[in-house]
């Protein structure tokens, strides 16, 4: 499997920036961490009516930006070629990750590192160490 995309250090910067400023924003103003995982699963019942429209606007954010970047003539083409059915197992394996561990790369990764928090701590690690091993099995053992 194999997955590309074109690398642009300037776009990265900012697209950094914006995730960083989002979670500074929904911290200050809402309390609220900014784990993308547990926004979306607390979109479906049950879930407290006062806090669905912030968790749909939230959503319909990481689905617009994209969409966005293109018409301003930004578009990144990502390649990815491998088989359907691995790239599904992953899904589904990414997602029970996320149930398990109490979150995911942004809610561990990005807030909850900068806050300097022990459970974030271990679980980025082991997400980390985990890419690296898989990287690792499918370029140079599974023949990728």
């Amino acid at each position: 499997m194999m997955v590309s995309s074109d690398f642009s250090p300037l776009a990265a910067l900012i697209g950094g920036a914006l995730i960083g400023l989002s979670a500074v924003l929904l911290l200050g103003l809402k309390g609220r961490v900014a784990g993308v995982s547990t926004i979306v699963a607390r979109l479906l019942p049950p879930y407290q009516d006062d806090e669905l429209p912030g968790r749909v606007a939230f959503v319909f954010g990481l689905i617009a930006a994209p969409l966005l970047s293109g018409l301003v003539g930004y578009w990144p083409q990502p390649t990815i070629t491998g088989n359907s059915m691995v790239l599904v197992i992953s899904g589904l394996l990414v997602g029970f990750g996320t149930v398990w561990g109490y979150g995911c790369t942004s809610g561990h990764g990005v807030c909850g590192l900068s806050m300097l928090s022990t459970r974030s701590i271990v679980a980025t690690g082991i997400f980390m160490a985990t890419a690296m091993v898989t990287v690792f099995i499918v370029r140079h053992l599974a023949g990728g």
